[in-house]
């Protein structure tokens, strides 16, 4: 199920279409109802993700957890991405961009490999010392505050996927339509509120997108686990 506010190929407006990340995480929750109960399982990707995914998981009564997904950088230039990677070491590769800079497989290695071990820091970061939740034979929902390259939603559902999870769903509030055509393709279900052709990014269809802490994402996970538990 895809939900879309242009027809395929119309121009978007100029102009932001959700508030904040609330208002995205509550509309984006009332277009996934029909997953509601206590066995799913909402994992948001850090750090953007996560504010999201918690409304998602309060409106669906479903547990509140992360996914971690790191992007890779190019040798010499880490600001451009060569792909994705989560901390189990699941890649997710660009191709093309790995041919056009002629990386080695030894860099490419090596890229991955930094970026990997960042993610399992960022993880532990996170998520503190409890345990990591149970995916098998679950509804898992993936959020996202916007899909743009798509490299780490690749990353992360090729990960989670080795967990054999009943359903795999991927819900963001925006994404760029090439991306969510991908991505479309390698889960059960994409649920994406707005593919406008005109995306330079994901905050430019915020009016306020400011960077969430790494305390802020914590505490939500904390809160969540404690409302879950009781």
């Amino acid at each position: 199920m895809a939900l879309s506010a242009w027809p395929a190929g119309s121009d978007t407006p100029e102009m932001a279409l959700f508030r904040d990340r609330a208002d995205a995480g509550a509309r984006l929750a009332t277009a996934l109802q029909g997953f509601r109960g206590p066995d799913v399982l909402v994992l948001g990707i850090p750090r953007g993700g996560v504010p999201v995914a918690a409304i998602v998981a309060h409106a669906l009564g479903g547990e509140l957890d992360i996914i971690v997904a790191r992007k890779a950088g190019a040798p010499g230039n880490p600001e451009l991405a060569i792909g994705a990677v989560t901390p189990d070491g699941t890649r997710d590769v660009n191709d093309d961009v790995v041919q056009a800079l002629a990386v080695t497989a030894a860099e490419l290695d090596d890229a991955f490999t930094t970026a990997s071990r960042e993610a399992a820091e960022r993880e532990r970061r996170f998520r503190g010392t409890r345990p990591k939740p149970k995916l098998h034979g679950r509804t898992v929902i993936v959020v996202d505050d916007g899909i743009a390259t798509g490299a780490t939603i690749r990353a992360a559902i090729r990960s989670i996927r080795k967990s054999r999870p009943s359903r795999l769903v991927i819900a963001v509030p925006v994404g760029a339509p090439e991306s969510c055509a991908e991505i479309e393709n390698e889960v059960d279900e994409l649920v994406c509120l707005e593919r406008p052709s005109s995306f330079r990014g994901v905050g430019q269809f915020y009016d306020s997108f400011p960077q969430v802490a790494d305390e802020k994402v914590q505490q939500l996970l904390s809160q969540t686990a404690v409302a879950f538990a009781s």
